[in-house]
């Protein structure tokens, strides 16, 4: 067993060597998780799933979540998402053989790991929840909309710490010695704005730059209109140049006694109905300065050919650069940073992770059009009909957007036993399930590549809009949060993909219940199969 702890999500990679006799009869695993709570204190139990066996269904209420050793996982790759950042937890394994309704448990074994701290370290990094519809909000909140909920604790549990991690990135701003230089897309949140009112009425100094295209798209007359609400037209300076592209930075740099000290990025607009975003903290001096630089260009409205010219100038891909970080910033005169990320991911050894909100691009279909040895994992708000070419690849592994029932509520009737329907937030107009823009490089290796930012991966993205990119090399720490995080939400899609896709009485009945002897075993060891090298992969 391999173990890759994040900050909410603990990846378990099993494995059992193929022609074992321990795989005769193997049934699944049941997993049982012990939190430490202190240096004497612990508290344990089995962790939950949601698929039974078909003969002890009727134990089991409509939608209830099921324990492991009744009713254990049969997949290799495990994501414990019920964990908590910054604990200590000991993860036992066993593999459980018999009949269902008699199991009997195997020899097991366990690891001890630590969860990372959203807060600590140079790199902070804050992802919500991000599952625009899920069988655990239809659990919790009955499917209703979170802002129709009190208290705003749908909001809460939906944020998962980002919305508090991004407010309190801006009140570290307290006093005259502080200041915040922000660059922004969508600026509608209330809370957010007020944050930056309260540093601003505390003394710091604040200047918030945001999309103003007025006539040419929505998010300008909201954002002005959100501003004035706030009482913050003193603080803005509009962006209004280039009126062919948008403005899609979201960064805010923080400066004490004037020095650049710190920066937030990623893809979170400052908006209620952020869906599948990240927040990350980046605490280095270096960094923060080219950001500030950055921003200051941007604060003169300049006109793309100037500013494209200067961030060809100031982040330069053509001369040779190892550094751990590294910044890529757009407008640029060509398609080289595409070119860049493509010629980075030609040459992964073990593995590439991706999400892409607004298609894929030609240059990243023509690499994964390529027969690689290991598995691309493609994780997407639409399929498109240029995913076809990309599937032919068995290697590449493609999880899109979706949920269980349509938008109305309503549920396939073969599903409705077993599964609650699940409603979009309504929220969000153009995104709705994945609004991520990061890549994953190796990232089990010892020198993973982290990739990430404001950037959608896209023609537009390089050569028209502003945007900022943060490339990490061998932070292993990153890696694992990012990594935790996208399995989680391409679990999560892979999953309704196979629902959608079910046809047959046979077809349905593998999605609804956990085989009754070991035939769920053989899939993973086909050679070459996709399973097979996840297995490995994870393992």
């Amino acid at each position: 067993m391999r173990a890759v702890s994040g900050t909410y999500v603990v990846l378990l990679g099993m494995n059992i060597n193929s022609g074992s006799p321990l795989l005769e009869g193997l049934l699944g695993f049941a997993i049982h998780r012990t939190e430490h709570m202190a240096r004497t204190e612990s508290r344990g139990r089995w962790l939950q799933g949601y698929l039974t066996f078909e003969a002890t269904r009727k134990n089991h209420r409509f939608g209830e979540l099921v324990s492991t050793l009744k009713n254990p996982i049969q997949e290799f790759l495990w994501g414990d998402y019920t964990a908590r950042a910054d604990r200590r937890y000991t993860y036992r394994v066993v593999p459980m053989y018999g009949k269902p309704g008699a199991l009997r448990r195997g020899r097991s074994i366990q690891v001890t790991i630590s969860t990372e701290s959203e807060i600590k370290n140079t790199h902070a990094v804050f992802f919500n929840r991000g599952a625009a519809a899920s069988q655990s909000y239809a659990r919790h909140f009955r499917n209703k909309r979170p802002d129709r909920l009190p208290d705003g604790r749908a909001f809460k549990w939906l944020s998962r710490g980002l919305e508090e991690g991004l407010i309190g990135f801006i009140e570290k701003a307290k006093n005259e010695h502080w200041a915040l230089r922000a660059a922004v897309y969508e600026f509608q949140h209330q809370p957010v704005l007020e944050a930056f009112r309260k540093a601003h009425e505390a003394g710091a100094i604040v200047r918030i730059i945001f999309d103003y295209k007025m006539g040419m798209n929505k998010p300008a007359r909201k954002n002005w209109n959100a501003i004035k609400k706030a009482g913050m037209t003193d603080l803005v300076i509009r962006r209004t140049q280039n009126k062919s592209s948008i403005s899609h930075n979201k960064f805010i740099v923080l400066l004490h006694d004037g020095d650049p000290v710190e920066v937030w990025t990623g893809s979170t607009n400052m908006t209620v109905g952020g869906i599948s975003n990240l927040g990350h903290v980046v605490r280095d001096k270096t960094i923060a300065r080219i950001y500030y630089q950055y921003w200051q260009q941007l604060s003169a409205d300049p006109p793309a050919k100037e500013f494209r010219e200067w961030n060809e100038k100031h982040t330069s891909l053509k001369r040779q650069n190892r550094s751990k970080m590294r910044v890529i910033f757009s407008p640029r005169l060509s398609l080289e940073g595409l070119e860049y990320y493509t010629r980075l991911m030609d040459k992964a050894r073990s593995g590439v992770f991706l999400t892409a909100a607004f298609g894929v691009n030609q240059l990243f279909r023509n690499i994964l059009e390529r027969r690689k040895p290991y598995l691309r994992y493609l994780l997407l708000e639409t399929a498109g009909a240029n995913i076809k070419l990309i599937k032919r690849n068995l290697n590449n592994q493609i999880a899109v957007g979706g949920l269980i029932g349509d938008e109305e509520g309503m549920i396939d009737e073969w599903l409705r036993e077993e599964y609650r329907g699940e409603r979009l937030s309504g929220l969000n107009d153009h995104v709705k399930y994945v609004h991520t823009k990061y890549m994953l490089i190796d990232p089990l290796s010892e020198k993973p590549i982290v990739i990430t930012g404001s950037a959608n991966f896209s023609k537009s993205s390089i050569n028209k809009n502003d945007e900022n990119m943060l490339l990490i090399r061998g932070d292993k720490r990153v890696a694992d949060i990012y990594l935790g995080e996208f399995m989680r939400l391409f679990s999560h899609f892979r999953r309704r993909g196979l629902a959608a896709q079910a046809r047959t009485k046979t077809q349905k009945k593998r999605f609804l219940y956990l085989c009754a002897d070991d035939w769920w075993t053989k899939p993973f060891y086909e050679r070459d199969s996709a399973k097979m090298k996840e297995r490995l992969l994870f393992s």
